[in-house]
């Protein structure tokens, strides 16, 4: 439909309607996430961004609003991988979109799987469904995205917390006023109710980030 939606999307319009604006959409990606907010094109990043030591070292977080493990889709036919622990495992291809903490987190951890970075989540998908990776790594969101608007997909997820993470939202540092404005939008929200209403909207309650 062209029509952009998701729960940063309204938050985004709620925040502007705060400020007395209208959001302009710019597109991004992960890779150019902090190339993106640093240079000045665009003045907030809005799409569940984890905190990360890398990331924080150049950008300004919010206090968090969302919060995910890590999950793995594979196919509903792929029969090496029945549950987590056969991830990591000798010829197993996992694949993860370049730019995102999927990356960083699953070069730490994997001993035995290799690893696939490629440039785009799509590109991920792709490889998982022709079956040449056997997963891609992907958060509470996306996932539920996938099972939703596929039928090939079938969702791994850990029997233990895998590798949590907090998202929020990133301002370039500098601007002290802008990144409290932005901070106590997310307080606000957090408070009144209008973070849980968007995430109970989206399916995302449970990983909602209410309090501190």
């Amino acid at each position: 439909t062209l029509e952009m939606s998701g729960i940063d999307i309204d938050l985004a319009r709620e925040l502007a309607r705060e400020l007395g604006v209208r959001a302009q959409f710019v597109d991004s990606s992960w890779a150019r996430l902090i190339d993106d907010v640093t240079a000045d094109r665009c003045d907030v990043a809005m799409f569940a961004i984890g905190i990360t030591p890398q990331r924080a070292e150049r950008l300004r977080f919010t206090r968090p609003h969302l919060r995910s493990d890590i999950y793995a889709i594979t196919t509903l036919s792929n029969r090496r991988i029945k549950n987590w622990a056969d991830i990591d495992q000798p010829g197993v291809v996992v694949a993860v979109a370049r730019g995102t903490y999927h990356e960083t987190v699953m070069r730490q951890k994997l001993a035995a799987a290799s690893l696939q970075v490629l440039d785009t989540p799509h590109a991920r998908e792709e490889e998982v469904e022709s079956g040449r990776a056997d997963v891609f790594m992907t958060d509470f969101p996306y996932s539920r995205r996938m099972l939703d608007t596929v039928d090939w997909a079938r969702l791994v997820a850990s029997p233990q917390p895998y590798h949590l993470t907090s998202y929020a939202y990133a301002v370039a540092p500098g601007d002290d006023a802008w990144f409290q404005r932005v901070d106590r939008f997310v307080a606000d929200i957090r408070q009144d109710g209008r973070l849980l209403a968007a995430a109970r909207h989206h399916k995302l309650d449970p990983i909602a980030v209410l309090s501190d």
